[in-house]
């Protein structure tokens, strides 16, 4: 069960009563907000990643699977979806701890399922999880094309909900003699792919990591110090990141 409503997002919050058991709850610590929660929606199996005080006093942070967090009062009886905004600060607390539990221990990714292209002295890293039929993954390719002293790892995402034959492509990519100057030939050229014998390939391994992560849509970035960034950006904004995430 996902408890986003799609209607709500940015700075709205929205409150509702939970009703059953969680009203009736008296819970004062974060392990008491926990066991309130999933004792509510256990019939819909609803996994708690944790519960903490915010700085909002009687106000708890609740991160549910999948890196969604939602806030509750002391006695777990209202749930609040929205961002909690420092205006003193103006800093966004929720935006910024949702960029925490994103990130990913670079090192722990799969590079040699990747497709590598070097540009320059390569001394810049960034891994990007790129569907062969995405237009702005198509767009990202292009901006990458301006760049240099880059090394890009791609990691074959295809979304079949999108783009059905997406797969396929990026199977005959992979199983090409050279998988880079394939890549590179659809996405930046623009042109076909030549048939190719079918090979073994790392696309399943992908996406399971991908869902593991938490990785929906396409292009995402992830930078060596495990920042994520979800779309197409512009170059000069591009380089801007990838510098500052090494």
């Amino acid at each position: 069960m996902r408890l986003k409503n799609s209607v709500l997002a940015g700075l709205l919050i929205f409150i509702t009563a939970c009703g059953g058991n969680m009203q009736s709850a008296t819970a004062k610590t974060p392990e008491q907000v926990k066991a309130a929660l999933e004792e509510s929606y256990k019939e819909h199996n609803l996994k708690v990643q944790s519960v903490k005080k915010s700085p909002v006093k009687g106000l708890y942070e609740v991160v549910f699977d999948g890196n969604e967090i939602y806030y509750v009062d002391e006695n777990a009886a209202y749930l609040i979806e929205g961002s909690l905004i420092d205006l003193k600060a103006k800093k966004n607390l929720t935006a910024d701890r949702l960029e925490d539990l994103r990130k990913v221990n670079f090192a722990d990714l799969p590079l040699q399922d990747a497709i590598v292209e070097v540009r320059g002295s390569g001394k810049n890293k960034v891994v990007v999880f790129n569907d062969i039929d995405c237009p702005f993954c198509r767009r990202l390719e292009a901006e990458f094309a301006k760049m240099n002293d880059l090394t890009i790892y791609t990691l074959l995402m295809p979304v079949d909900a999108l783009h059905p034959q997406a797969k396929k492509r990026s199977e005959q990519v992979w199983c090409s003699k050279d998988r880079t100057g394939a890549w590179l030939t659809v996405m930046r050229e623009n042109k076909p792919i030549p048939e190719v014998a079918p090979c073994d390939t790392p696309i399943d391994r992908t996406l399971q990591l991908a869902r593991k992560l938490g990785f929906t849509g396409t292009p995402t970035l992830v930078f060596p110090n495990g920042k994520v960034q979800a779309g197409y950006a512009p170059a000069a904004a591009l380089q801007e990141a990838i510098a500052k995430n090494q």
